[in-house]
């Protein structure tokens, strides 16, 4: 483990559909190499809290109804991947979200921003999480959530003890409004027509890993982060 700390995992990019597991994966390597898991949504929201530059020009923009423009995500993007403790790697969730986006990353990276890391100009190995339409119905339809303290059940995989209440507190569980099944259609459906393209596009590119996101959870983590290695990553 602590030889994995100091090995060099370089920038690694999550795809999958909701509900593949990408956030669990994310958070085993970040444990296991200790990097930055980046999120261009906690970016966004970072940067509007903060009243930075950046993001008071994101806040007007929402404020407009309009969506933020991807070179303002690019910029704090940017801004983010120049900080230190990316140097050795890091995990990309949710970014890229297009083809033009994954097109730009790779821009970037050849650029050299990383002039001081031993992976500079190194691009990124993307992990895609493969899940059935039907499993993933079947997990996020099933997911329920406790008010109080937060935990996560599923009411077909991992059930409480009682049905609709919280093992730890008694609370009443609830389905939250993302996990309706019209709504996950409607992100599946979206994901399809954005977010599939740059799966094609780093395919295209041989930098595509393949996962069944369907096995039990460890065996998923053993696939990604030997598929990591054996590509080179670390």
């Amino acid at each position: 483990m602590a030889e994995d700390t100091s090995r060099n995992l370089g920038p690694v990019v999550l795809l999958g559909p909701p509900g593949a597991g990408k956030g669990t994966q994310a958070k085993r390597m970040v444990e296991r190499y200790q990097v930055p898991q980046i999120s261009t949504g906690d970016l966004l929201r970072e940067h509007v809290k903060n009243s930075t530059h950046l993001g008071l020009q994101a806040k007007d923009i929402m404020a407009r109804g309009e969506l933020v423009p991807d070179e303002l995500l690019y910029d704090m993007v940017t801004e983010r991947l120049r900080l230190a403790d990316c140097e050795r790697g890091f995990v990309l969730d949710g970014f890229p979200r297009t083809a033009a986006q994954a097109a730009w990353l790779d821009a970037l990276l050849e650029s050299g921003i990383f002039d001081n890391s031993k992976h500079a100009k190194c691009l990124p190995i993307v992990v895609q999480i493969d899940v059935g339409y039907n499993e993933i119905l079947r997990r996020l339809t099933g997911r329920r959530t406790c008010p109080t303290c937060g935990r996560i059940y599923n009411a077909y995989l991992q059930p409480p003890r009682v049905e609709g209440v919280c093992d730890l507190d008694g609370s009443n569980l609830v389905v939250r409004n993302d996990d309706r099944e019209d709504v996950i259609r409607q992100r599946l459906r979206a994901y399809e027509a954005q977010t599939r393209p740059v799966a094609d596009y780093y395919e295209r590119k041989g930098r595509l890993i393949r996962v069944d996101g369907s096995l039990p959870v460890d065996q998923v983590s053993e696939l990604v982060l030997g598929n990591l290695e054996s590509r080179g990553s670390v």
